[in-house]
């Protein structure tokens, strides 16, 4: 499909409706020449096109610079649907729900932080179960899980674990509303009850970092963001009950489709229209997971922060913002000129909304709202803000990392654990994880460069540079 793609300015790629059958909408990538040159292997074009042949997509099929390969939709997709014609679609917000990253900046200094940093790694290693399947020290109770999945983050505020400016600075308040217990399986709620303030595996990770490069001043001290600062990035989900309640509504809309009559390109895409019946169950049931992956990073963050005083008392960690990069929800966007309500789809892709927005905190009105991109494991994570160019082109979104360019098989293949962790630790990159079979899989060339994929979206328009992180050490599942 490359071939088809047309181009003004070199960041923008439309993606002509005649490139497959069926498409109601053209597709838009955002990429330059490296981008196109790591995508077009796997042909995650042809998932672009796949998804805007669905019913009831409005403007266009988006695809952000990390995009690769995912299950239906591409992992850096993003389309947005007439809450009247359009569907909803598990595949357009992955396995994973509301996985999403949250920064806390410290006031230490780097230089006060390094002679401690090994031994607050093993610290934070023991305090914060990570690995497949792990399980906490918080095991809920029927009646405390179904009080997770309405509240989320607020839940855990309101036991002492954070206070009400972390739900400032937490996308929602640190609640999806709306959300219904009722659509969330008892699998999905037995795999949940013991994983609240867990980690996970897979890309999942709590990074030290110094603040390595600052692009904009003013919005960096508003941040509290200095050159050679402290912070944490916390990048985690739902757990096991978001991955079963994906499972579920997959199983559900692939019934759904028979029923109303909907045919897709690709199965992956199942989905049902957004006024019925099974479409409002898996809203229902997300914002549950969403709530969920809420309230486990709000958790976490509290464990990071009681880990920190012991080495460091009386030194907070404040937290700047925390965002999802799996999710779905129902917005106001401006279409051909006029306010539509739309239910955006964003996998892989994070929430950009921009200065003045109504969803903002005070303290974000004149910057816009954080955007954070996390590296892969050794290379620089990105604070970014979110523009008004991106609420006009790209339905409020952009990146949400660097994206695979190897599958985890693939990485297995050209490198040891061994190897990568030599190769960070001659860095200066300190890595504490469970499995050798982690640091292979997570590999920092198993990933696009991140630094040229953020390079795009600020270039493009769609967030702007505010800060770049340098990794000291990381804690990996």
């Amino acid at each position: 499909m490359r071939s088809l793609l047309q181009s003004d300015d070199g960041l923008r790629w439309t993606l002509p409706r005649s490139a497959r059958e069926g498409m109601r909408v053209p597709g838009l990538l955002f990429a330059d020449e490296y981008i196109l040159e790591t995508i077009l292997e796997e042909n995650a074009l042809a998932q672009v096109a796949n998804v805007a042949t669905l019913p009831g997509i409005v403007g266009q099929s988006v695809a952000m610079p990390d995009i690769h390969w995912g299950y239906g939709f591409p992992i850096g997709g993003v389309a947005a649907f007439d809450t009247e014609e359009g569907v909803l679609s598990p595949g357009g917000v992955g396995y994973d729900i509301a996985c999403g990253v949250r920064l806390l900046v410290s006031p230490l200094s780097e230089t006060e932080l390094l002679p401690q940093l090994e031994p607050l790694l093993h610290a934070l290693f023991v305090a914060i179960p990570s690995g497949v399947g792990a399980g906490g020290a918080f095991s809920l109770k029927p009646r405390e899980l179904e009080a997770v999945l309405l509240q989320g983050a607020r839940w855990v505020v309101n036991r002492g674990y954070g206070d009400r400016a972390d739900l400032e600075h937490t996308e929602e308040r640190g609640c999806f509303a709306g959300a219904d217990p009722g659509g969330v399986s008892p699998r999905a709620r037995e795999r949940g009850a013991s994983q609240l303030g867990t980690l996970g595996s897979g890309n999942h990770f709590i990074e030290i970092q110094a603040v390595d490069e600052i692009f904009d001043e003013e919005t960096a001290r508003r941040f509290a963001l200095r050159p050679g600062g402290v912070t944490v990035m916390i990048h985690c989900g739902s757990r096991g009950l978001g991955h079963q309640v994906c499972d579920d509504a997959i199983k559900l809309m692939a019934r759904a489709m028979r029923k109303y009559g909907i045919a897709v390109p690709d199965r992956q895409l199942c989905c049902a229209p957004l006024a019925s019946d099974e479409a409002r169950t898996y809203l229902g049931a997300m914002r549950c997971a969403g709530n969920f992956a809420l309230a486990n990073r709000q958790l976490i963050a509290a464990l990071a922060r009681e880990t920190f005083n012991r080495f460091w008392p009386q030194t907070p960690l404040s937290l700047l913002y925390d965002v999802c990069h799996n999710i779905a929800g129902i917005e106001t966007h401006r279409v051909d000129g006029h306010a539509r309500e739309l239910c955006v789809h964003r996998k892989g892709a994070t929430r950009a909304l921009p200065p003045g927005h109504s969803s903002l905190p005070p303290d974000f009105a004149r910057t816009g709202q954080p955007v954070l991109i996390p590296g892969s494991m050794g290379t620089r994570s990105h604070v970014l803000v979110g523009t008004e160019r991106a609420a006009r082109e790209s339905f409020a979104s952009t990146c949400h990392g660097a994206g695979r360019v190897m599958s985890r098989t693939g990485a297995k293949h050209v490198t040891s654990g061994a190897e990568v962790r030599r190769s960070l630790e001659e860095r200066g990159i300190r890595v504490v994880a469970h499995s050798e079979r982690t640091l292979v899989e997570e590999a920092p060339r198993a990933y696009k460069d991140v630094d040229k994929v953020v390079e795009v979206v600020h270039r493009a328009g769609i967030a702007r540079k505010i800060a770049s992180l340098r990794p000291l050490g990381v804690v990996k599942g």
